[in-house]
């Protein structure tokens, strides 16, 4: 028996397209419990700098809510910061963010960056607030990641792609080797390993059974087949596939 695998469910795109026409619906707070009926672990939003999407009154709303686990993506900005050492959400994910990028592109350089992404790393381990890291898939970046002040990391859906392209003379298992190898690093140093971005109900199996993997974070697929099968459908066949990919 593989260990358990834990599906947090993004509810961004929700509020997309409510912002879409200004108005109150529809909305991402009741799409967030309808997912914890469903079976989602945790809820994932993301506040941007901009409020593209999600908004302040949704995090505050959504805080006193939940009955699972909040995890707040944000930049690591001071205004972001204070927000959250105010909130106290269970998990916040720190991501790099551009005004151009249609959703969070490239990981955070944390080795580049260590000062710095330490510091608020430290800064919300005290208000309590469990921390990741959302990186790129790098030997050099999950070492930075484990030198952080109690961190997890979330390695992106992207491990596979990543390495194919870094490597495309390669064999298609030895890549999915050296995927794994990136993987089993993480969970050598101590890292509690995540994985999200771009996964859907096609590609999620793979990823899935890769046992080094805790949890998936999926939004957009998910709110796209609530379209048309509804939300809750939809978050329990993600559930499902995740299932039978971890223990067939």
């Amino acid at each position: 028996m593989n260990p358990p695998l834990e599906l947090g469910v993004n509810i961004d795109h929700v509020a997309t397209l409510r912002q879409q026409r200004g108005t109150v619906y529809p909305d991402p707070v009741y799409a967030a419990l309808m997912a914890e009926q469903a079976g989602a672990d945790n809820i994932t939003l993301h506040l941007r700098e901009d409020r593209r999407h999600i908004q302040e009154r949704d995090v505050r709303a959504l805080r006193t809510l939940l009955t699972t686990r909040m995890n707040l993506e944000m930049a690591a900005t001071e205004s972001m910061l204070a927000l959250a050492c105010e909130l106290r959400p269970a998990d916040c994910c720190l991501v790099p963010e551009r005004r151009a990028e249609l959703t969070t592109e490239g990981g955070l350089d944390v080795r580049g960056d260590a000062a710095s992404v330490g510091a608020s790393c430290a800064r919300l381990a005290a208000a309590g607030v469990r921390v990741a890291l959302f990186i790129d898939p790098e030997l050099e970046q999950i070492d930075a990641a484990a030198d952080c002040h109690r961190v997890r990391e979330l390695l992106r859906e992207r491990t596979r792609r990543h390495v194919d392209r870094a490597a495309r003379r390669i064999r298609h298992h030895d890549a999915d080797r050296l995927a794994r190898k990136i993987l089993r690093h993480g969970r050598q140093r101590r890292l509690e390993v995540h994985a999200g971005h771009g996964l859907n109900y096609r590609n999620v199996g793979p990823i899935a059974a890769i046992a080094e993997i805790s949890e998936l974070n999926i939004g957009h697929a998910i709110i796209a087949q609530a379209v048309f099968d509804g939300l809750g459908s939809a978050v329990r066949e993600m559930r499902a596939q995740m299932q039978r990919a971890r223990n067939p």
